[in-house]
């Protein structure tokens, strides 16, 4: 049996085999009062899913996993904490392996991607925000490859109990960094993990496609695109380009 993780002082762990969704049973316990630091890891989902609905592959081999945290700040600054856990999943790559963040939440390990990850959110009636559940999944045991899947599957390899230990110091780290020197800080590392600037990227806008060049992230993490039409701020799309 492999050691259990070890998580950051004074987080809490919730270890389940099986959930239909670590978000749901996260926002369940939010909702029920449970402190911030309080992961929810389940051996495999029966219902996972990932932006946009979609559904997220989650047999036993691989990290789920929800973290609970109250931020309190206002509900336009929830997102922020999206390129936060994207910062983390990235400081567990092993050394020697390529990373890459995409927007708005993605993160690629030598051309593949290794992690997704869904923020919910509760506000409440002063438009600030009650609690954030972050799911984060890792691929760690083995890499699924589905048909719809617009890159190929990586995993970091190991044990998912070190991967989920890894996962929650880094995590508590960003989050501590994001509360005392705000996005601009996190917005400038993200980019330094980001494709180059000037790289042509496609956006999924709804049905449609705006095709342009990566131009950055405005200081609310907002796509800033160069198109042929002039420039273009995003604040909700899928990014299906190779880069950003």
């Amino acid at each position: 049996m492999n050691p259990p993780p070890v998580l950051p002082d004074g987080w809490t762990l919730v270890a389940l085999d099986t959930v239909g969704s670590t978000n749901d049973e996260a926002a369940r316990l939010a909702d029920s009062g449970a402190p911030e630091g309080t992961v929810v890891w389940s051996r495999e989902q029966t219902g996972g899913r990932g932006r946009r609905g979609r559904r997220w592959s989650s047999p036993v081999g691989n990290l789920y996993t929800s973290t609970i945290l109250r931020p309190d700040c206002v509900a336009s600054r929830a997102a922020e904490i999206g390129f936060v856990a994207a910062l983390a999943v990235a400081d567990m790559v092993p050394a020697g392996r390529e990373v890459r963040v995409k927007w708005p939440n993605d993160v690629l390990v030598d051309g593949g991607k290794v992690a997704g990850i869904l923020l919910e959110s509760a506000v409440g009636d002063g438009g600030r925000v009650l609690h954030v559940v972050a799911g984060i999944g890792v691929n760690v045991g083995f890499a699924p490859q589905l048909p719809d899947m617009r890159y190929p599957g990586a995993a970091l390899g190991g044990t998912v109990e070190t991967a989920l230990g890894k996962l929650a110091a880094a995590l508590a780290r960003r989050v501590e960094e994001w509360r005392r020197t705000g996005f601009q800080a996190v917005r400038s590392e993200w980019l330094a993990q980001a494709g180059p600037l000037g790289a042509v990227v496609d956006v999924r806008l709804g049905e449609g496609l705006v095709r342009g060049r990566f131009a950055g992230l405005d200081h609310e993490g907002a796509l800033l695109l160069d198109t042929a039409d002039g420039p273009r701020r995003i604040v909700s799309g899928e990014l299906l380009g190779r880069a950003a």
